[in-house]
């Protein structure tokens, strides 16, 4: 993606629909915590390709994996975001972690298709994504996502009761 907040989109509309089983914030976030690999790249000039190891299936998997044990530690700051949101939040280790882990790989998965140097089965040399649509389509169907993603997050807030906040 040329910019990170094009995630949000495709991300937030899967996490507030599966948001039974995908812990939403930790999902969400995943989308931006892969990206630190190509500021990191950038800002230190280390060259072609700025999309890595971060942005493979196996790499991804472990970045997400840290990232959600990590978000765990900052669990009651996550039980806070939600509860200003209004989205109900039941959330545990593992969930967090496989939800870090997805989190990833959805951002590996748009990026594979938009960007030509995502190499998304690494060690493989191999690109098969790249290209499957255009980059104009790859940019609507993110945008046309976080509208939608309007839907499920009403649903959600609708749903959010004082009997959840005070569960959480």
């Amino acid at each position: 993606m040329p910019f990170t907040p094009y995630h949000f989109g495709p991300s937030g509309f899967v996490a507030l629909v599966l948001r039974r089983w995908i812990d939403i914030p930790v999902f969400i976030l995943a989308n931006v915590i892969v990206d630190i690999e190509v500021l990191v790249i950038a800002i230190l000039g280390l060259g072609y390709p700025i999309h890595r190891y971060a942005h493979t299936l196996l790499i991804g998997a472990v970045a997400g994996a840290v990232w959600g044990a990590l978000a765990y530690k900052a669990k009651p700051a996550l039980v806070w975001a939600m509860q200003q949101l209004r989205v109900p939040y039941k959330t545990n280790f593992w969930k967090m972690v496989a939800s870090g882990i997805l989190g990833v790989w959805l951002h590996v998965f748009i990026d594979a298709i938009y960007h030509g140097d995502v190499r998304i089965f690494w060690p493989s040399r191999a690109i098969p994504l790249f290209g499957l649509i255009s980059r104009g389509q790859v940019k609507a169907i993110c945008v046309a996502l976080f509208a939608a993603a309007v839907i499920p997050y009403a649903i959600a807030a609708k749903s959010y009761t004082k009997q959840d906040k005070a569960k959480e």
